[in-house]
């Protein structure tokens, strides 16, 4: 890389940027009746610090995480549902996309100023009606997870959204159109960087 300044800049300072998040004081968010569930957060709110323990991938196994599976919706979702492979559903709902093991470990790129994890998220709905996406973390006290609905994808079928973990950990996301409801489990974490001379 020695030819790419530039690409090493970069590098560097989103290395630097994931360190600061793994390395900010800890303090209590909190009780844990304080966890419930919310709909879209004003993006105008302070981010929270990280919870008093770290969060390592060894936590993961006492996080009851929602394992994809093979095959999503039937009939036309097959091509037009991102994920489809990878995805959990109730035969109203989908979700796509989910990471191996119920596990979503991310890099820099993931990760924003505020040390917050961003993911996309598809889904597929057989109802009619907008999407509302709530989540909460189950394994520790932390604000509730933030969503994004865009809308121009119509009444039914693909619904692509954007969620923003607040913390690593345990996380309980629910997608709901009207009355249905889907919920799966994933677990978060960023992936640590190893610094090589």
């Amino acid at each position: 890389m020695s030819g790419h300044p530039a690409l090493r800049w970069i590098l560097v300072m989103a290395a630097g940027s994931l360190a600061a998040c793994n390395t900010m004081p800890s303090s209590s968010s909190g009780p844990a009746s304080a966890r419930g569930t919310s709909p879209h957060v004003a993006a105008s709110e302070p981010t929270p610090e990280p919870s008093a323990a770290p969060v390592v991938m060894a936590d993961a196994r006492d996080c009851p995480t929602t394992l994809p599976r093979r095959s999503g919706p039937p009939g036309e979702a097959r091509d037009a549902f991102f994920g489809w492979g990878a995805s959990f559903g109730n035969g109203k709902l989908w979700v796509g996309g989910l990471w191996p093991h119920g596990v979503i470990a991310v890099g820099p790129g993931f990760v924003d100023h505020d040390c917050r994890v961003r993911m996309k998220i598809g889904w597929w709905r057989e109802v009619d009606g907008r999407l509302r996406i709530t989540g909460r973390r189950l394994d520790g006290p932390a604000p509730p997870l933030r969503s994004d609905v865009p809308a121009g994808y119509g009444p039914t079928g693909f619904q692509s959204s954007g969620v923003i973990f607040p913390t690593e950990g345990c996380w309980e996301i629910t997608g709901s159109v009207h009355r249905t409801a889907l919920t799966f489990v994933t677990f978060v974490i960023k992936r640590r960087t190893s610094s090589s001379g």
